[in-house]
């Protein structure tokens, strides 16, 4: 019983493969009873890369307890005790205090600045907006968008309210162009310094990663769609009450209601001016001059996209839809598309 999550096809597309070649998305594809994609999203752009296969999609999602930091997990088992096992129920988080959410929030946010004190010994101010982006450094995942305009950066800090930054990821030994990413994003830490604090932290794993997602303020994505396939990290921030900043692409086109569970940007030709104008205008105004309403946004954060977007529904979609039907399912024939194979 096979199934295949499909990614970007690096190798070619089906029928170009050479005799000496052996084409990993082509042998899945013809010999798998379900295929799938791992968003709604990446299923459509699959189907698109590879006509004529019946290619499905079902969601990404994150372990919930796992990724709950641990002033996140006493808030849900004061409200929702049962949210271990079920974790659908975390919906009901829509009746928890502010007051609550924004507690639990800040115990998160502290053992992130201290981790950032340990490191770096830097002190970030646990009051101040603070923005998290820790992924793999790729081109597309396009990293260092936020700094591509350092003086407008700067002025919103000055003027709307102040801004801290925390970066994390690793890029491959040999993609080049993700080591030049990291470095522009240090590069421009040095240069905001006196008006933004940013912070390039090391030894990126699971560890570091929830402290990262669960003690932000907002979570930052940008891809360059659609070549985000999925996408987690943002799922492991609304766990936590921390909303995401993202383009449309990968699970955020299924997870984003605006103003409600996070905030969109992209789409448009020029990315990056977006991002700066959906800080200034919305996002910082709405932190430091409605913290209610800000915390508001965490709520919903947790308890619409936290409730979907877990292994508990992922696990569930699976059974039902992939090998439960698989099982069931003849034996397609594998065909071949040139007489040489």
């Amino acid at each position: 019983l096979a199934t295949a999550a499909l990614g970007a096809d690096r190798f070619g597309r089906l029928g170009e493969s050479s005799m000496e070649e052996l084409n990993m998305t082509d042998l899945a594809l013809r010999h798998s009873r379900y295929v799938n994609g791992v968003a709604r999203r990446h299923g459509e752009v699959t189907r698109e890369m590879f006509g004529g296969f019946d290619i499905d999609a079902i969601t990404n999602g994150v372990h919930t307890a796992t990724w709950a930091a641990p002033s996140t997990q006493a808030l849900f088992d004061r409200h929702i005790p049962e949210w271990r096992r079920d974790n659908q129920s975390l919906r009901y988080l829509v009746a928890a205090p502010l007051s609550e959410i924004r507690d639990a929030h800040r115990v998160a946010k502290q053992r992130l600045v201290e981790e950032i004190h340990r490191q770096r010994q830097l002190s970030f101010d646990v009051d101040c907006f603070t923005i998290g982006f820790a992924r793999r450094a790729t081109a597309y995942k396009r990293g260092d968008l936020l700094v591509s305009d350092l003086a407008r950066l700067g002025k919103i800090a000055e003027e709307v309210g102040p801004v801290q930054i925390v970066y994390a990821g690793k890029a491959h030994p040999k993609d080049s162009r993700g080591k030049e990413i990291i470095q522009n994003i240090v590069s421009g830490g040095r240069d905001l310094e006196g008006k933004v604090q940013l912070v390039y932290l090391s030894d990126y794993g699971m560890a570091l990663g929830g402290l990262l997602t669960a003690g932000c303020d907002i979570w930052l994505n940008s891809p360059e769609p659609p070549q985000e396939a999925s996408g987690t990290s943002g799922m492991k921030a609304a766990i936590n009450g921390v909303p995401s900043l993202s383009v449309l692409d990968g699970w955020w086109l299924e997870g984003h209601v605006e103003g409600v569970t996070g905030w969109a940007f992209g789409g448009v030709d020029d990315d990056a001016s977006e991002l700066y104008d959906k800080l200034e205008t919305t996002i910082l105004p709405l932190y430091y001059d409605d913290p209610k309403g800000y915390q508001t946004v965490r709520r919903y954060a947790m308890a619409l996209n936290g409730a979907f977007f877990n292994t508990e529904r992922m696990v569930r979609e699976y059974v039902r839809l992939a090998y439960d039907r698989a099982r069931a399912a003849p034996r397609r024939p594998v065909a071949s598309t040139s007489a040489k194979r």
